[in-house]
């Protein structure tokens, strides 16, 4: 489990989870303090696949991993978990169950916002991909931005669709005020791919009217008939 940096409220053994994606906005499990801050050497991707929540089998989700990358910064939140081995247990079945697509834990320093010289928690736990498609079937791997921009606006799934994952990310990175240009630009290529989308669902197509001329006739009165006596 994670020690607590002095700075923070005591050195109590507790857990720390590091949120990059969903977790960002939707924790979904009890928590005793949230810090925005990040890790060091990993950026954001989206290269794992959600068959079961945003999408299907058949068109998968694109959603967030972390890639390694040396030098590289990742913004997000960490949650802190006290009160015993029973609440931390409780959370990490959580997110063990929540993240199954994911198959490492790894532990990472993390930092602070405006505190960079030290880590403001060590041993935090983030979920995160294999990147290799056979070791991990849910690693769908890199692709260009125009292909993740379509497979995105068009995945959906029993718990909304690809598209609203994308934009709560982009919306929950820029509330904590640290917007990712990566996000920023994938969101904008989806909303292009949605627009076109749109227009060509907005054509109607009238079927052609027949031009057939109906002949009225009009019916004449009856005659009346004289008999002779």
């Amino acid at each position: 489990m994670s020690k607590m940096d002095p700075k923070c409220r005591d050195w109590t053994m507790v857990l720390w989870v590091f949120g990059y994606g969903s977790l960002v906005w939707n924790p979904g499990f009890e928590f005793d303090e949230k810090i925005t801050g990040f890790i060091r050497d990993y950026r954001r991707v989206f290269d794992l696949a959600c068959i079961d929540h945003r999408g299907t089998p058949e068109l998968p989700a694109r959603t967030c991993t972390l890639k390694p990358e040396k030098g590289a910064i990742c913004w997000g939140v960490a949650y802190c978990v006290r009160g015993g081995a029973e609440n931390e247990r409780a959370a990490v079945k959580y997110l063990e169950r929540r993240e199954c697509e994911y198959d490492k834990k790894i532990s990472v320093d993390f930092y602070r916002e405006g505190e960079t010289s030290d880590p403001a928690a060590t041993g935090v736990i983030v979920f995160i991909s294999t990147m290799d498609k056979e070791a991990n079937k849910y690693y769908l791997g890199p692709a260009p931005f125009d292909e993740m921009a379509r497979q995105i606006a068009k995945a959906s799934g029993p718990c909304g669709n690809n598209r609203e994952y994308l934009f709560l990310l982009e919306k929950a990175m820029s509330d904590i005020g640290h917007e990712d240009d990566f996000v920023i630009e994938l969101a904008s290529k989806v909303r292009k791919v949605l627009g076109g989308l749109k227009q060509k669902t907005s054509v109607v197509h009238l079927p052609l009217q027949p031009h057939t001329s109906f002949l009225h006739i009009k019916s004449l009165p009856e005659a009346s008939v004289g008999a002779d006596s």
